[in-house]
């Protein structure tokens, strides 16, 4: 009996110990290599850009169509002033699993940035860098603001968070179901998972395009603290 029970002892431990590493690894190593990996794709843009390598910016004017960016690639960079003015994230083309461990991911059959359409884009609420961390925290007003190295594309909040299942496509149709939207324009979708530590539900928000400027112009309004 007594062999028994040190027998049970020692595999509780051992699952314990198991458990905690893999807690562990979910919330503290993922979010170093996923911050890491958001600053390696911040740089490589940024020396990109500097080197005179920058994607055309959409004309505001044009139709909406699917954006022509590489597959895994990154080619902006996003900044939420309610996350803080220390936020800012790289945006990949794509959503797939390993896409989002590296930054936010752009649905590919959106429109690309500043153009006619719906301009969307997911990002991991928890793990990863929990780069939607407080997503909640978003309101009516908020500004998102969005560099291709040639242009910021400054963004307005008109609705969210929005409650939704994963299979409410429609949020992120050229004219987005509940967004309140009744005419084709430029609107950004973000999208994240709900609740917190769980994928059953996403929460939404729409934007409409606010402003545009070159970013030889210097910052927008929405950055200068």
């Amino acid at each position: 009996m007594r062999v028994i029970v040190r027998t049970v002892s020692e595999l509780c431990i051992t699952v314990g110990a198991l458990i905690v590493l893999f807690v562990a690894y979910v919330l503290f190593w993922t979010g170093v290599k996923a911050d890491s990996a958001m600053s390696d794709q911040i740089d490589r843009l940024q020396q990109q850009w500097s080197q005179g390598a920058v994607h055309e910016p959409a004309d505001p004017g044009t139709a909406t169509s699917t954006a022509p960016y590489r597959d895994g690639r990154a080619f902006a960079i996003m900044y939420i002033p309610r996350f803080g003015f220390t936020w800012n994230k790289p945006v990949l083309e794509g959503t797939g699993t390993d896409v989002l461990k590296e930054g936010l991911g752009h649905y590919a059959s959106t429109a690309q940035l500043g153009g006619t359409g719906n301009f969307s884009v997911a990002g991991h609420r928890r793990t990863y860098g929990d780069p939607f961390k407080d997503f909640p925290e978003l309101r009516r007003g908020d500004a998102v603001v969005l560099t291709d190295g040639t242009t910021w594309f400054t963004y307005r909040i008109d609705k969210g968070p929005y409650k939704t299942v994963p299979t409410d496509v429609a949020v992120i149709d050229p004219v987005p179901r509940m967004s309140g939207y009744s005419r084709p324009g430029h609107y950004l979708t973000l999208t994240t998972c709900d609740p917190e530590w769980g994928h059953s539900h996403r929460l939404i928000v729409w934007a409409h395009l606010d402003s545009t400027q070159p970013v030889e112009a210097g910052k927008p309004k929405a950055l200068r603290r």
